[in-house]
């Protein structure tokens, strides 16, 4: 962890964004990071990606982790997080990259690959396939006490979550995104209810994990993790086109609760998929949920290889590769993804 360096990129007057970095080579990959995460999600991953001659980079979105707050937290949107990802580009002098996704991070992963695609080589997305964008129809299939519902609802997940100290509310996120069903409260209940104060931890986030990501959220509370993503999920975007053309690889839990979503099961599984990703590859890690890559490594690892070694056809040209692992112990080159144009 000691290698891992950290540094503040400047976007605006007077607002910073903390990005972590490591590592030096030709390709680089930008981590995208969800919720209840933040860059420190990534840690194994890029030191692994280092030690395999590649830069690898995470920040945290502003209103999260160390990253400053923006100034008015309830109008941020998810515009914010594709214009500050293309700063940092700027900032660190990279013409294009891998970008990865995990959770709500594959949404500005796909957005941003739409919006400059001649700065991303390819996507990688965990737990969450891409959705185009379009106004949320969630109330119309599930009930009242779908969680998402009631994180939307202004004031009602921040007395929930306000009952707890920040620890407690990702330990419990954690455990909630971590089961196979949909994280839904009867009429007369909180989310936060739905975890039993002796629920253990799953098995492969520590204590010590917790309150890495306890003491961050302290530091930057709830208010923007509450707006983007859940509160902004009806954003309109100025889109060209809304496919996605670059080569891009999902990667799922076969008991991922997000599979159980309206219409999510023919992204992930059917032709619509290709639809608007058309060069995409998909795998299914059957014991996996919503943090497979956290949760089965070294299948993940298996799976990656698997489907790398039949790349999507790209551009042709100079051959690059990805490297995927879950942990510096776990890791190992993995080469060809797909050939294309190098930076």
């Amino acid at each position: 962890m000691d290698r891992i360096q950290h540094k503040f990129v400047k976007v605006g007057d007077a607002l910073n964004l903390h990005v972590a970095e490591i590592g030096s080579g030709g390709n680089a990959v930008v981590f995208l990071h969800g919720f209840p995460e933040i860059w420190y999600s990534w840690r194994h991953q890029m030191i692994a990606l280092a030690d395999a001659g590649v830069r690898a980079i995470a920040f945290d979105y502003r209103g999260y982790g160390l990253s400053d707050p923006p100034p008015q937290p309830e109008k941020a949107t998810w515009s914010d997080i594709l214009s500050d990802l293309l700063h940092i580009l700027q900032a660190l002098h990279l013409p294009k990259v891998f970008l990865v996704g995990k959770d709500f991070g594959a949404r500005p992963a796909y957005l941003f690959s739409i919006l400059h695609p001649e700065r991303v080589l390819g996507v990688v997305t965990l737990g969450v396939p891409y959705v185009p964008p379009g106004s949320s129809v969630y109330h119309k299939f599930l009930p009242e006490g779908f969680y998402i519902l009631r994180w939307q609802e202004p004031g009602r997940a921040e007395a929930d979550f306000g009952r707890f100290d920040a620890k407690t509310v990702v330990r419990n996120v954690y455990i909630l995104f971590s089961r196979s069903e949909i994280p839904i409260a009867n009429e007369n209940q909180e989310i936060m209810d739905l975890v039993e104060p002796d629920t253990p931890l799953p098995a492969w986030i520590t204590e010590e994990d917790l309150e890495t990501y306890g003491a961050l959220y302290e530091k930057s509370g709830f208010q923007t993790a509450l707006q983007i993503p859940y509160r902004s999920l009806g954003d309109v975007f100025n889109l060209p086109d809304p496919v996605v053309k670059v080569p891009a690889f999902l990667i799922m839990g076969g008991k991922d609760y997000v599979l159980k979503f309206p219409g999510i099961e023919d992204l992930t599984k059917g032709e619509k998929a290709k639809e608007h990703v058309p060069n995409l590859e998909v795998t299914f890690i059957p014991e996996g949920t919503h943090f497979v890559q956290e949760q089965f490594p070294s299948q993940l690892l298996s799976a990656t290889r698997q489907l790398l070694a039949n790349p999507p056809e790209a551009k042709r040209g100079r051959r690059n590769s990805i490297l995927i692992a879950s942990s510096p112990r776990s890791m190992r080159k993995i080469t060809p993804w797909f050939k294309t144009k190098g930076s």
